[in-house]
């Protein structure tokens, strides 16, 4: 019996594994049609008992504006470029903090994020982070990195059923998103760690002080040359 349900498992990784490569082979090339994240906000709206519309615009890498690229890079994975997937530094030293005690803190890079948006629940159980880490490595392996960029920026949230820079654009500063000024961009990508609490239209000190500081490493990291290095 032992035997059975062990080649039934094993069957049933294979199948997925195969799957998973496949799918995530597909997306290299087709727009994603929606992520996970967008199921759970939907799934959680309709248990609160109050329906969420999810906005969401797929736009292309050459409509989206390299001041946002580079502001998300800025403000959410500056080793975006060099990395495999994971900033191994950065994990230490989150790890160092979290034992410490005291608020939890990640070090999720911008592949992680894809990974977990796309495919995967919230949670920080070990099953779950295993799967991030074989996503993380699929996407890596097959996507250029211009292309993770590219499907980060059109699914990830943006406020309450506002997922994606079209509808963040036109839904927080009324413009679509190849219009975003330098400001705006940074102002979006400082929201990014809690985008359902703090605003980019009414950002209170703390969010005003992180675009600044945005804004300031988008120059050092070199602005739109940053990008020749995807």
């Amino acid at each position: 019996m032992f035997s059975t349900i062990r080649r039934r498992l094993f069957k049933l990784l294979l199948w997925f594994a195969a799957a998973s490569v496949l799918l995530v082979i597909l997306f290299r090339w087709i727009p994603t049609p929606g992520s996970m994240v967008m199921v759970e906000r939907k799934i959680e709206s309709w248990i609160d008992g109050k329906p969420i519309d999810i906005e969401r615009d797929w736009v292309s890498w050459d409509e989206l504006p390299d001041d946002l690229k580079i502001a998300v890079i800025a403000a959410e994975d500056q080793k975006f470029a060099e990395h495999w997937g994971f900033d191994i530094p950065a994990i230490r030293k989150a790890l160092a903090h979290n034992e410490r005690g005291g608020s939890i803190r990640g070090a999720s890079t911008l592949s992680q994020q894809v990974a977990k948006n796309l495919f995967l629940w919230s949670g920080r159980n070990w099953v779950r982070k295993g799967l991030e880490v074989w996503f993380t490595g699929l996407i890596e392996l097959f996507w250029p990195k211009h292309r993770i960029l590219e499907v980060y920026l059109n699914s990830v949230e943006w406020g309450n059923g506002v997922f994606g820079a079209e509808a963040a654009a036109r839904q927080h500063f009324g413009v679509p998103a190849e219009r975003l000024s330098r400001q705006q961009a940074a102002l979006l990508a400082a929201v990014l760690p809690n985008p359902r609490q703090w605003s980019p239209t009414r950002p209170g000190s703390y969010v005003a002080r992180r675009a600044g500081w945005i804004r300031r490493q988008m120059n050092q990291l070199g602005g739109s040359q940053y990008l020749q290095q995807l």
